[in-house]
């Protein structure tokens, strides 16, 4: 039996793992870029898998000078992206076997 462990992490945990400032966490959240468990930012809980959005949407934000506006837009559009790749190569995968025979 196989289990998976969910981390969760509380505000300030997060920042620190993330290496961001609360100010930052709020604005990502704000636009919708994660969406942490609870209501206040005193009680929010992070997924861990969220700290890899966080720091990309960050990064986006301070390299690139984006509004967090354009951030959101962007990690979607490479969200969407990543996915479409991932259907191609499953495609071309399929498509193979019938060309092979």
């Amino acid at each position: 039996m196989s289990s998976t462990l969910i981390v969760q992490l509380d505000m300030e945990r997060f920042c620190e793992e993330a290496n961001i400032p609360a100010t930052f966490v709020m604005a990502i959240v704000e636009h919708g870029i994660i969406e942490p468990q609870g209501r206040t930012p005193d009680v929010w809980r992070f997924e861990d898998y969220e700290l890899v959005v966080a720091k990309r949407a960050a990064k986006l934000h301070r390299d690139l000078e984006m509004e967090w506006e354009g951030v959101a837009l962007a990690l979607e559009l490479l969200e969407e992206v990543q996915q479409l790749r991932s259907e191609n190569r499953r495609l071309k995968q399929q498509l193979g076997r019938f060309v092979a025979q």
